[in-house]
């Protein structure tokens, strides 16, 4: 794999998102990322995963500066690729734990959602979900995932204002459980993973798959309309006019 690595360590397996600085997401470290999923869940020497970034991004979420120039088919596919990961890690019954090491807006928040447990460094980082500013629609079953965490109220004004929360904040409104100094992240994070994997193996999965029973079934559901309608609201004038303007600051 090229943007992704994979260590095992006590049983613990450690899925570090490593392209480049900013860990921004295209087609290729979607796919990496989706078999890495599947190898840890098939693994039986694999008891827990933690998902982890660079210092100081975890992952800037899409890389638009990519897909802006994806065609039309090359956008459908990278949409049904990113639904497909986001429902494995949804679906993943192994204990899941996020060391968010920086800011983690859009995608790389939807990424660190996905997991049972978010352990976020300290300092001046963003995580959230701030796709309507950009101008992309919100699929419903990211809603459901958003207040999973932070109840219906919030999620739906977090995500029509796209607001972006630092570290501190985020752990205010349960967004993040922990906020730790950049030093401890990866031992808070696996001193989680490890309370989690105490506990009876079958009980702990099948408890687990019972609580996200209808957040599978949303990622389960078929998403040709709603990637019809995201990808509608890509090719508009209005979303790309906005696509331009944040591309033409990424390159400054």
């Amino acid at each position: 794999m090229s943007f992704i690595k994979i260590t095992i360590e006590d049983r613990i397996a450690h899925v570090h998102l490593d392209r480049g600085k900013s860990n921004a997401i295209d087609q290729q470290m979607l796919e990496e990322l989706g078999q890495a999923v599947v190898d840890a869940q098939e693994n039986p020497a694999v008891e827990g995963l933690l998902l982890h970034g660079n210092e100081g991004f975890f992952s800037a979420g899409l890389d638009l500066i990519a897909l802006y120039d994806y065609s039309e088919d090359e956008v459908r596919r990278f949409w049904h690729t990113f639904m497909d990961v986001i429902r494995k890690l949804v679906a993943f019954d192994k204990p899941a734990v996020a060391a968010i090491s920086g800011h983690s807006p859009a995608g790389g928040c939807v990424l660190a959602i996905c997991c049972d447990y978010r352990v976020m460094a300290d300092g001046d980082f963003i995580i959230g979900l701030n796709e309507v500013p950009v101008g992309i629609i919100v699929p419903d079953s990211i809603f459901q995932l958003y207040r999973f965490w932070l109840g219906a109220a919030k999620a739906y004004h977090f995500l029509l204002e796209g607001r972006l929360l630092k570290p501190r904040e985020a752990l205010e409104a349960g967004l993040v459980d922990e906020v730790v100094d950049m030093r401890s992240i990866r031992t808070a994070a696996v001193r989680q993973l490890r309370k989690y994997t105490q506990y009876e193996r079958n009980a702990w999965r099948q408890s687990k798959r019972n609580m996200r029973q209808q957040l599978i079934a949303a990622f389960d559901a078929n998403q040709t309309e709603i990637i019809d309608a995201v990808l509608k609201q890509w090719w508009s004038p209005a979303t790309r006019a906005i696509l331009k303007t944040i591309i033409d600051n990424l390159k400054k």
